[in-house]
């Protein structure tokens, strides 16, 4: 035999078994699709026929043209006829936007390769097909777009509507829907943020009522996150070890979860939280979605509460016009009122009338009434005529609760609470201690069966911030305040009632027990001296009425409008008068103009009867050629609203450039007028607010006359 050589001839490459072709082709990681010339399916693999949902045996069925959308067949039929012409190798990514019809009729964004085996002798062509939604890079794009869309559906709610819980409600399924989760919640704390509340739910959470607690497997997680202030996320309940976790919480089923804070000007609210019952990996999008969902949240609710607070500001501020002019209206009356009766009073003829004197008295008592109404008329507007000084806040409170010790229901316990070192604010203190007692007569009546009354103290209890939310627009923004506090054990009070309680004439007391002009006596004190007040109330609880008012500065307040307060008269020397009787002034000339005759009148009998020689004029006009005249007048006493024409502010000024020593005296039923005359006028002007008795009228001319004449 000849010695075996190396054969040059290729070797014999047996085929392996058919079978072995199968797996390949089922093992490929994408949809794999054998076509024929004409379009014809002649298999598939398993991730084909999950891909497209039909079985092989019906892929083997179909014509690639029942793969491609109806809109598209056409042109992929005029492709494929040209593709076939000559076949070429094509790799994924260099056509966009295909899509393949799917049997339900869905459609899904892919990619195709193409790869002809007419080399190999074969008539085909493998289509390979790839889900692009599969991409990683895809999927997270689509999450976000998913999240950017139902972001933008509440942002579209929020705008639409004005109801708080309307939004509320929405929350919890756009998270869940967003996110693919089975629970969703919103917690905020309530008034007294001292327990979360149930704002809205879906899920487990949906049988809690609204407004109560959350069930306990939600409160560990999110009181984790109030404390925290920062959003947190649990992989597994089973095995969380920073806050406790119940059993509930398992039992219930939730294996993982996420929850955010709710902020509200820097300060957490609440929480937004969501829990599902399979293991669940958040990341960075999802916390960023929850985080974005609080936050549009937050802003709509603080919306929604900034334009209540905005329109209960305006009405209060409408009320508070309206107020204010009827008040100098009704000075006016109460001015004339009071002087006729005490003229009447004193008349000989009737000295030792007893049944006179007891009906003049009863009238008197009713017009001192109605001027009590009046005053707080107009401390609700904001028109009242405040003299600040430094005030001992312990001295008042204690002496406060001594004096409702002596005159309260013995049944109701007072207490006063204040800390060991000095505190002071700067307010009137009369007026201070009037809201203080308004207050705690608000108190009372909520506590019909007895209960606690506490006055309390503190500094720096509240932020400047907080305070300057409830401040006019002219308050100083570096002001420190003193925080005094009335808490009581009564009945509390509902929402809708706590909204209007600063209104005047509201009141929930029975008809003739009160006038509704307590509380808003106070706000307007509190508003006027640059501070403000606030309610915290729950029906069965109590009730906490808190006023915020500035620390004594070692410097002026700053002038506001309205809200200005008037400088403390240092009284000069007074005549000699008889004890108990208003001072006497034998032949002071005055010049006494005033637009009502009534009040003219009393006026005018008031000055007689102190000696003076007075000469009347009713305006400004008739007031003017009478000092032009060569007059020799000592005193003007004006009204500041002297009708059409000049006002008693510029007669004033016009009648000091002719007589240089001329005393002035201003009256007004408005105390905006008074506060405007007291910041433009010079500090020798002296002012008498309406109504005024005799003895008030004779102390204002004396004080008016000596400060002339230093």
């Amino acid at each position: 035999m000849p010695p075996p050589s190396e054969s040059t001839d290729p070797p014999i490459f047996k085929l392996p078994d058919p079978g072995v072709f199968r797996a390949v082709f089922d093992a490929y990681p994408d949809a794999l699709l054998l076509v024929d010339a004409a379009g014809w399916v002649s298999t598939g693999n398993a991730l084909a026929s999950k891909m497209l949902g039909y079985s092989l045996a019906e892929l083997a069925d179909l014509n690639v043209d029942d793969l491609v959308p109806d809109s598209l067949r056409q042109h992929h039929a005029a492709h494929r006829l040209s593709y076939a012409t000559r076949p070429v190798a094509r790799p994924m990514g260099l056509l966009n936007d295909l899509l393949a019809k799917r049997k339900d009729g869905t459609e899904v964004a892919v990619e195709i390769a193409l790869s002809p085996l007419q080399d190999h002798s074969l008539p085909l062509v493998v289509v390979a097909i790839r889900d692009v939604g599969a991409y990683p890079r895809v999927i997270q794009a689509q999450q976000r777009a998913r999240y950017s869309e139902q972001l933008a559906r509440l942002g579209r709610l929020a705008v639409d509507s004005r109801d708080n819980q309307q939004l509320l409600d929405q929350v919890p399924d756009i998270a869940a829907e967003a996110l693919h989760v089975d629970e969703a919640c919103v917690s905020l704390l309530d008034s007294s943020h001292a327990e979360l509340r149930v704002l809205s739910s879906i899920g487990v959470l949906t049988q809690i009522p609204v407004g109560t607690l959350p069930p306990h497997q939600s409160v560990s997680l999110t009181s984790y996150v109030l404390s925290l202030g920062e959003p947190v996320i649990v992989d597994d309940f089973s095995t969380e070890s920073r806050f406790p976790v119940s059993a509930s919480t398992l039992q219930a089923g939730l294996v993982s979860g996420m929850a955010v804070p709710i902020f509200d000007r820097g300060r957490a609210i609440g929480t937004l939280s969501v829990g599902a019952h399979r293991h669940k990996r958040f990341g960075p999008d999802e916390v960023h979605f929850l985080e974005s969902l609080a936050n549009l949240l937050a802003a709509s609710l603080q919306r929604a509460h900034s334009e209540d607070a905005l329109n209960h500001a305006q009405r209060l501020e409408s009320v508070g016009q309206l107020t204010g002019g009827i008040a100098h209206d009704f000075n006016n009356l109460l001015t004339v009122i009071q002087g006729n009766l005490q003229v009447l009073q004193e008349l000989p003829t009737l000295a030792h009338d007893e049944q006179v004197q007891q009906l003049v008295a009863a009238a008197t008592r009713a017009s001192k009434r109605g001027a009590e109404l009046t005053s707080k008329l107009l401390a609700f507007s904001r028109r009242q005529v405040l003299k600040p000084v430094s005030v001992d806040v312990s001295g008042l409170l204690h002496s406060l609760a001594d004096l409702l010790r002596r005159t309260l229901d013995q049944r109701i316990r007072i207490e006063v609470q204040v800390p060991a070192l000095p505190l002071s604010v700067l307010a009137d203190p009369g007026q201070l201690e009037s809201a203080l007692l308004n207050i705690a007569i608000n108190a009372r009546d909520a506590m019909p069966d007895g209960g606690s009354l506490v006055f309390s103290a503190a500094a720096g209890a509240a932020t400047r911030a907080q305070v300057r939310r409830g401040l006019d627009d002219g308050a100083a923004a570096d002001e420190g305040f003193v925080t005094l506090a009335v808490t009581d054990t009564g009945t509390g009070m509902p929402d809708a009632v706590k909204a209007r309680a600063f209104e005047p004439f509201f009141t929930t007391k029975e008809a003739g027990r009160g006038t509704g002009l307590g509380l808003s006596a106070v706000y307007g004190f509190a508003q006027q001296s640059h501070g403000a007040v606030v309610i915290d109330s729950a029906l069965g609880v109590g009730t906490t009425v808190t006023l915020h008012i500035p620390k004594p500065l070692n410097r002026e307040l700053p002038a506001a409008d309205p809200g200005q307060t008037l400088r403390v008269p240092e009284p000069g020397p007074e005549p000699e008068r008889e004890p108990g009787r208003e001072p006497l002034f034998e032949g002071l000339r005055v010049l006494l103009v005033e637009d009502d005759a009534e009040v003219r009148k009393v006026a005018h009998t008031f000055l007689e009867s102190m000696g003076c020689h007075v000469t009347p004029a009713a305006s400004a006009e008739q007031a003017l050629p009478l000092l032009q005249n060569g007059a020799e007048f000592e005193l003007l006493l004006s009204d500041i609203a002297l009708g059409v024409g000049l006002r008693g502010t510029e007669l004033a000024s016009h009648a000091q450039q002719l007589k240089p020593a001329l005393a002035v005296l201003l009256m007004s039923g408005f105390s905006a007028d008074l506060l405007d005359a007291d910041r433009d006028g010079p500090p020798s002007w002296e002012l008498l607010g309406k109504p005024f008795t005799r003895q008030e009228l004779g102390q204002a001319v004396a004080r008016a006359v000596a400060a002339r004449r230093q």
